[in-house]
């Protein structure tokens, strides 16, 4: 069976792989860490991977927020998915702030909840 998606992400964040991981408990996903994948072949240059995760599903890229709600979509978390879809520019501001804090303890918690999700998929 073919990956639904293909996501290009910051190999070197363990949020960014913990998230990652959660998604492919319930998707199919093709996961690539930008700093080790031919980019060209994916149309992407490395100062676009480096800005924000991409995801390409059906032919269509799609970055930071939106990507990550089109991967929950996938996932079938499809509230989340919706509730980030619709809410435009903050979607946008918070995963910029999600991105630009990944060493806060906000979301070190996180990632590790999302760590041990991975370990006990029953959990969830």
């Amino acid at each position: 069976m073919n990956p639904i998606a293909t996501v290009i992400f910051d190999g070197e964040c363990r949020f960014c792989l913990a998230s990652l991981n959660w998604l492919r408990l319930n998707a199919d996903i093709n996961a690539h860490p930008f700093q080790q994948a031919d980019l060209a072949s994916f149309g992407l240059t490395r100062a676009e991977c480096e800005k924000e995760v991409i995801a390409i599903i059906d032919g269509t890229t799609h970055r930071g927020a939106a990507a990550i709600a089109h991967l929950l979509a996938l996932r079938g978390n499809g509230n989340l998915s919706r509730l980030i879809s619709s809410s435009g520019k903050l979607g946008d501001a918070s995963y910029h702030w999600v991105a630009t804090h990944r060493n806060s303890l906000v979301i070190q918690a996180f990632t590790r909840v999302l760590e041990l999700s991975r370990k006990n998929p029953a959990s969830e």
